[in-house]
């Protein structure tokens, strides 16, 4: 019960224990992989805008798989990312449809047209 309760006010805490073991992967990461995958999980935090938990935990849990097996390969960072590490982890966003904290705005703002133009109309 004092678990339902809980959850109703932080969230899923099924998510947060996903979450904090896939940023304990990326976390334990060996050099050059640990620090890009940290600076692109930031990245993806900040400008994401991703607020659907399902989602985020998705995402981060992805990201840390395609650092992990490019660490088992030592493959480059730069054949991962390309020349635009910003486009990639944007595009690498992309993929993962889910809730954004915009979504709200861009429909209050339809909604404010919407309305304008039924004024104009009376």
């Amino acid at each position: 019960m004092a678990a339902k309760w809980l959850e109703s006010l932080t969230g899923s805490l099924e998510q947060k224990k996903q979450y904090r073991q896939d940023k304990t992967r990326i976390d334990s990461l060996p050099e050059p992989y640990g620090s890009t995958a940290k600076a692109m999980h930031r990245y993806l935090m900040y400008c994401g805008g991703i607020t659907d938990g399902d989602t985020l935990i998705a995402m981060f849990g992805d990201l840390a798989d395609l650092w992990e097996r490019a660490a088992v390969d030592a493959t480059p960072v730069r054949e991962i990312v390309g020349e635009d590490p910003v486009d990639f982890a944007e595009t690498f966003a992309q993929a993962y449809a889910g809730k954004q904290w915009i979504d709200k705005e861009r429909a209050r703002l339809n909604q404010a047209v919407e309305d304008a133009e039924r004024k104009e109309r009376m």
